[in-house]
């Protein structure tokens, strides 16, 4: 699909990707980047390395909703999609794919295309639009150089160009080693994907393999939060681009060189070949070695060789490669001794990163075969073998069973073949083809990938269609994996054998030979993979190419593989660390590297509400399932037997008939040699009529609509078919079917699983039917089955079982009863099924989570279903005596299933008796309609209000357009805030808070962090102290006030208080000196201990350091500070009362002799205290003191209550906090004398200074004294 890149400048820069049918357009945030000088700005929830992310606004839309008449095309060339973005010194670009050409077609509609051209556009900057036309030019004239790339911009070679910042990326990009489809998922290999999707999906791509993976992010997760709809048509725009880095060409092979042929149409064959490069640990020759510690190694290389045959059968075959799987590094040289290795880590610290590697390796490809082609004569490469070796006899892989597993159970092999030793006679690299006889068994036990098209007869609007549709036969169980010291030349010669031997084997079996031309081609194909890898590695062509293409060794092949070796030097040595910088930003790697936030302030919105509003447009309805197992034991005589016991139980009259049947076969067939390697559909198709006719009787019989298959899948002798009711067809849509294959140890490779998933209206399920390991000890095999089904097995989209709603697994799953078969005997005779289910492995298993976590099985009211007699109900009589077992089980999980049913039926063509199960199920369904028509409702609301502030609005930026129109997340909570908007922050002031320190003397601590979620030894509220001899008398509250008290402070101070960080008091003794005090301010019930209006005397509270509940809310595992010992707590005086005029303005005070800072939490000052202060208090050891600090809030007036206890703790309380009288004459409000300098700057007079002028208002002030 053709792709326009369009532009816009006025009035703010924008680039739109149009297609026929929607437009992507992105518009630079410019507010929003830059957060250097904003200290409030949180960087700890964006991007990597803790930098924040580069914003901006995205909007897809149809092209009819958007006006694009300012837009202008940035040139004449289509693109054909986008990369995705990044940010290159500061400034944001959008990589869009400018040029391409098809080199492959792996099947009929499945084409990959080769990048050769990106151009990189500027969203945030105009600076570079002048050199976007610098395209990589393939035709070389004056102004460009060797590798194709513009030198001085059309100004000549000799000028110094200005160059675009992203000129290294756009040449590596550019390097024809990057490739894309936008028919399939190309990251992974035939035998993972299902060929039923329409379009890709490109958020369930393999991003080990997807290059582009850090660029694409964003519109992935933009991607994400559209409605399904809106994510349905971007896919299909093809404007998002996954890409791949590696090999990737198609060879016809003409009718008369196929192996397989079709005479009717002389068609022609294909052969693919695709090798993806590993990005997780990607790097040049010398600067990427060995492995990391989460198991990736460099140069890791999946090579898929793939033969398509007119007539519907498609072989694929999968080798990886990779650096050996340990620590090591090797140094650059000018010679090839000076290249030395060194092993960095020993073995015990090796083994962890070396058991990853392998585990994932099993996990997605099966059992693996090693090929380690490193010399045997060379000291560095001895080394790295001999460790090799020694983590391949250590990894557990081989000892899965843990009962010392036989050679047939090992995971991993080793083979070790010095290719140079071995090619070093007169037959030349062609004894490397004698590497065959030690890999020969594996190859065979591995097999292949096999599909082939079956027709299916489908009904559809009352008229039968006939559709072909690929359904795969036979699956890979191994792999090899290759490597010498670098996988390139040594490697890719060894692979090519390998992949002969595949072709060679899957033509055997099918009676065929190819003829020489198509081995020439085959040759060349894996020739030219060679060189493309070989040059993104380590510069060059591969060397020993020439024999990989042609078979033989000649004088011209040598004297340029001399060329390629000092090529190699050169490059290794001086350009390999830029290539490694460059890789490094393209995987966004680089420190400080800045990722960009996209965000739709409309669309995000409406997807918000929707999932609020979910209840307005959806509903729920039940339906009923069947699902019914049978190990038929390779028996077809019962096909044309009654199976309605089975499959039409006598049930409850609401379960007849259900809505679902799904029917599971096991040995369908005979499991011979010669049936494992084919899967014939003939018999599965045959017992699919059998249980589609019994199930249409029994709907006759009941009035009910007929059953349709649905779908079926075959995978050697397990079968599934789901059948549904035709009036169901409407509701069930993405129907899926998938297999994968247990088995590993070539002719027992018979087991595996058979699923098919779909969806039912808006609830999603998977039918899973399996034929785990036999043997009765064999349960942890049967448990490791289950593991490799539920890892490995995936439908399209990457979707596994655990993704679905409902899952129903169905099966042989052959736990047997850990009891003698005499005991269980009896056991069954008298009918004690609770004492077999308490030894019954598979309840074992679950019980200790070893297998089906969360899972549940009904209860079982039925004897044992395995093994009888032929024909009878009588338990195993021959020589091999098998112990009765229930192998046939039916498992659920999800919370919208109910299990009725569970039971046997009396069907004996089998040595297993079938076992069904009904079940209830809620479906979640969603009325489209609806839903469609409140988006639209909420869009238009949400388009009014944020108007055109939008990626294609015409507004100016501001900072808070992603945040309009939203509401807090939560009753209680917050606003949603921005740079500019805080909801800490009232009109640019602290947020008041209603916590209040547990005594007058306690102010908030200055030594714990301003962040209140820092965890930190420090209590949130310290006691002060001020004492001071000498000093001016302060004034005292406003008439009508409360009256005054004075505090005794004679007592002693005992010095380890002295010593506080935290007190103001001094080692010195003073005299009798004179505090004023107002009485806390506390609402509550009368205590007597509380000091009352009329100035009756009481007793204060403790005065020592203590913790408040706040901080021992915050701070739930530090340790409680031990109290401090001090002094008693002085008493009050009793006072007469006093009546007195207004107090005049109180001059400012010096910051640094007001309270400590806010609490981190917003806390506010503590009550109005007035306090006489020694001149001389400040300590060198309390600099925290000098600092100015900022103003509390206005306080109002208000009469004032006493309190149960001056001691109470208001802090959480949730009683109304009355108002804090004003804090006049301060210095810190608007109308204070000296205009409020509570800043660093602007301090006022001090109350506390000695110059006379400040003491001129307090004429006429009589001095308290206290009452002795």
């Amino acid at each position: 699909m053709s792709i326009r890149v369009l532009i816009k400048e006025y009035p703010h820069r924008a680039i739109a990707l149009r297609t026929t049918s929607h437009v992507l357009v992105l518009r630079h945030s410019s507010t929003s980047t830059d957060q250097n000088g904003n200290h409030n700005a949180s960087t700890t929830s964006l991007g990597s390395n803790g930098s924040a992310a580069a914003r901006c606004m995205v909007e897809f839309s149809a092209v009819d909703e958007v006006d694009l008449s300012d837009y202008r095309a940035l040139n004449s060339v289509n693109a054909h999609g986008t990369l995705g973005l990044i940010t290159v010194d500061g400034n944001i670009f959008l990589v869009v794919v400018n040029g391409a050409s098809k080199v492959a077609t792996v099947r009929p509609g499945e084409t990959i295309q080769r990048i050769h051209s990106v151009g990189f556009y500027c969203l945030s900057s105009s600076n570079y639009d002048s050199l976007l036309n610098d395209e990589v030019n393939p035709y070389p004239t004056d102004t460009i150089d060797d590798d194709g790339f513009e030198v001085g911009f059309g100004r000549g070679k000799g000028e110094s160009p200005l160059e675009h910042p992203c000129l290294a990326l756009k040449k590596i990009l550019s390097s024809r080693t990057f490739y894309y489809s936008s028919d399939f998922d190309l990251t992974r290999r035939l035998q993972e994907r299902s060929s039923d999707a329409a379009t890709v999906s490109i958020d369930s791509l393999d991003d080990g393999f997807l290059w582009n993976s850090y660029m694409i992010q964003p519109l992935v997760d933009f991607r994400s939060r559209l409605a399904p709809r809106q994510k349905d048509a971007l896919d299909a725009s093809g404007i998002l681009t996954s890409a791949i880095r590696g090999f990737a060409l198609t060879i016809t092979i003409p009718s008369s060189s196929a192996p397989i042929r079709t005479p009717r149409t002389g068609l022609p064959s294909s052969m693919t070949l695709i090798s993806r490069l590993s990005c997780r640990r990607a790097g040049t020759r010398f600067n990427a070695r060995g492995i990391d510690d989460d198991g990736n190694v460099a140069n890791f290389v999946e090579s898929e060789t793939i033969y398509w045959a007119p007539s519907g059968v498609c072989f694929s075959y999968t080798q990886v490669r990779g650096s050996v799987p340990i620590f090591w590094e090797q140094q650059t040289g000018l010679l090839p001794g000076q290249q030395k290795i060194t092993i960095t880590r020993s073995p015990e610290a090796t083994q962890p990163a070396f058991d990853k590697h392998f585990e994932n390796l099993e996990l997605s490809y099966g059992a693996i075969h090693v090929v380690n082609l490193l010399s045997n004569e060379k000291s560095n490469e001895i080394e790295l073998t001999n460790r090799y070796r020694r983590h391949i006899k250590s990894s557990p892989l081989n000892f899965g069973n843990g009962k010392g597993s036989s050679m047939e159970h090992e995971l991993i092999k080793l083979t070790e073949y010095d290719f140079h030793a071995e090619t070093r006679g007169p037959g030349g690299y062609e004894m490397a083809s004698m590497i065959s006889q030690w890999i020969q068994h594996s190859a065979d036990s591995f097999a292949y990938y096999l599909s082939e098209e079956v027709e299916e007869r489908v009904r559809a609007n009352g008229q039968e269609h006939i559709i072909r549709r690929p359904t795969a036969i036979l699956q890979q169980e191994g792999v090899f994996r290759t490597n010498c010291l670098d996988c390139l030349d040594r490697t890719n010669l060894v692979q090519t054998i390998v992949s002969k031997m595949a072709l060679e084997i899957f033509l055997g079996h099918k009676g065929l030979a190819a003829s020489a031309d198509f081995w020439m081609r085959h040759s060349s194909m894996w020739a030219d993979n060679g060189d493309a890898l070989s040059r993104i590695y380590a510069g060059t062509g591969a060397l020993k190419s020439s024999f990989t293409r042609h078979g033989k060794m000649s004088i011209a092949g040598a004297l340029a593989d001399a060329r390629k070796s000092a090529t190699r030097m050169y490059i290794n040595n001086f350009a390999d660390k830029g290539r490694q910088n460059t890789i490094d930003m393209l995987l966004g790697r680089l420190m400080g590297q800045t990722p960009v936030h996209l965000y739709d302030p409309i669309n995000d919105y409406v997807v918000t509400e929707l999932n609020k509003r979910a209840a307005e447009f959806s509903g729920s309805e039940v339906i009923h399932i069947l699902a019914g197992t049978f190990n038929l034991n390779g028996k077809t005589h019962g096909i044309n037997e009654d199976l309605s016991s089975w499959l039409c139980p006598d049930v409850d009259p609401s379960q007849q008939c259900p809505e679902i049947v799904a029917v599971g076969f096991q040995e369908i067939v005979d499991l011979s040699p010669q049936q494992i390697m084919s899967t014939d559909p003939a018999r599965r198709q045959a017992w699919e009529a059998s249980v589609r006719k019994c199930l249409n009787d029994n709907a006759a019989k009941h009035g009910k609509e007929e059953y349709v298959l649905l779908r079926g899948g075959q995978l050697v002798g397990a079968s599934l078919s789901v059948f549904v009711r035709a009036n169901c067809l409407r509701s069930i849509k993405n129907v899926e079917g998938s297999l994968k294959k247990t088995g590993m140890s070539g002719m027992a490779g018979n087991k595996g699983a058979v699923a098919i998933r779909m969806e039912y209206n808006n609830t999603s399920m998977v039918f899973v039917t399996a034929h785990l390991a036999a043997g009765f000890a064999n349960y942890e095999e049967r448990n490791h089955d289950y593991k490799t089904i539920t890892h490995g097995l995936r439908f399209q989209r990457n979707r596994s079982i655990e993704d679905h709603d409902t899952v129903i697994w169905l099966g042989d799953f052959n736990y047997r009863i850990g009891l003698s078969n005499e005991k269980v005997q009896r056991l069954c005779h008298v009918g004690d099924l609770e004492t077999l289910y308490e030894n019954d492995q598979l309840n074992l298993q679950m019980v200790a989570g070893l297998t089906f976590p969360y899972y549940s099985e009904a209860r079982i009211t039925f004897l044992p279903t395995y093994k009888f007699d032929l024909g009878t109900d009588t338990y195993d009589t021959s020589e091999k005596a098998r112990i009765p077992a229930w192998c046939d089980r039916i498992l659920r999980k999800g919370d919208n299933i109910r299990q009725i049913n569970y039971d046997s039926a009396p069907l004996k063509f089998s040595d297993h008796r079938p076992v069904y199960a009904t079940f209830q199920c809620l479906i979640n369904k969603i009325d489209e309609k609806k839903k469609e028509q409140l988006s639209q409702e909420i869009y238009r609301q949400r388009r009014t209000v944020v108007g055109d502030t939008r990626a294609t609005g015409a507004m100016e930026d501001t900072d808070d357009e992603d945040l309009i129109g939203y509401d807090s997340i939560e009753p209680g909570l917050p606003p949603a805030s921005s740079d500019r908007r805080k909801w800490w922050l009232d009109n640019g002031l602290p947020a008041r808070s209603r916590m209040q320190p547990p005594s007058n003397d306690h102010f908030p601590n200055p030594n714990r962090p301003s962040n209140p979620f820092t965890p930190s030894p420090e209590p949130d509220w310290v006691e002060v102290k001020r004492m001071g001899s000498g000093g001016r008398p302060e004034p005292p509250p406003a008439r009508g006030t409360i009256r005054a008290q004075t505090q005794d402070f004679n007592s002693n101070i005992p010095s380890s208080f002295n010593s506080s960080t935290t007190s103001l008091a001094q080692g010195n003794t003073r005299q009798t000196t004179r505090k004023l005090a107002a009485p806390p301010f506390l609402n509550g019930p009368k205590d007597p201990n509380v000091s009352n209006l009329d100035g009756s005397q009481d007793t204060t509270t403790d005065l020592s350091r203590t913790i408040s509940n706040a901080s021992t809310h915050s701070t739930h595992s530090l340790p409680i500070l031990p109290r401090r010992d001090i002094a008693p707590p002085p008493t009050f005086s009793k006072l007469r009362d006093i009546s007195r005029k207004p107090a005049p303005p109180i001059p400012t005070k010096k910051p640094s002799l007001l309270s400590t800072k806010l609490n981190p939490a917003g806390t506010g000052p503590s009550l109005q205290q007035y306090r006489d202060r020694d001149q001389d208090h400040s300590h060198a050891s309390e600099p925290a003191r000098q600092q100015p600090q900022p103003p509390p809030p206005r306080r109002s007036m208000a009469p004032r209550t006493p309190t149960a206890s001056a001691n109470v703790n208001l802090i959480d309380s949730d009683t109304e906090k009355p108002p804090l009288p004003p804090r006049t004459g301060t210095g810190f409000s608007t109308g204070s004398r000296n205009g409020g300098g509570g800043g660093a700057g602007g301090r006022g007079p001090n109350f506390m200074d000695d110059e006379p002028e400040d003491m001129d208002a307090l004429r006429g002030w009589e001095v308290l004294k206290p009452v002795r």
